[in-house]
């Protein structure tokens, strides 16, 4: 069974060290105690881009077990909060939300014929 993942990706913000200081102090904190059934966060800052300078700067991946549990957390009013601060903390623009199926491949490793 495919599990279902909330994807953020936030725009280069107008002042690094502010957005970053809202987003650990107030939006992670926020999320992982209001997202409920959520299995893992996972906050991603983009380094650099083979096109030149990249189109967002942070991507975060909230893990749920199944679709029905991310739509579910996404209609409580614990989502909707976490989801309007994410707006709100996006001083670049708005941040653009994703919905993914997610399938996982276990490789092998250490294994040679």
């Amino acid at each position: 069974m495919s599990s279902a993942k909330l994807i953020v990706a936030y725009p280069p913000p107008m002042d690094v060290a502010a957005f970053e200081k809202v987003y650990m102090e107030e939006h992670v904190p926020l999320a992982i105690a209001k997202l409920a059934g959520k299995t893992k966060i996972v906050a991603t800052k983009i380094l650099a881009s083979p096109r030149g300078k990249p189109q967002f700067y942070r991507v975060a991946e909230v893990h749920f077990p199944s679709m029905k549990v991310l739509e579910e957390c996404a209609a409580s009013e614990g989502g909707k909060e976490t989801l309007a601060n994410a707006v709100k903390i996006s001083s670049g623009g708005p941040p653009l939300f994703m919905i993914a199926e997610e399938d996982t491949f276990t490789l092998r490793t250490g294994v040679s014929r």
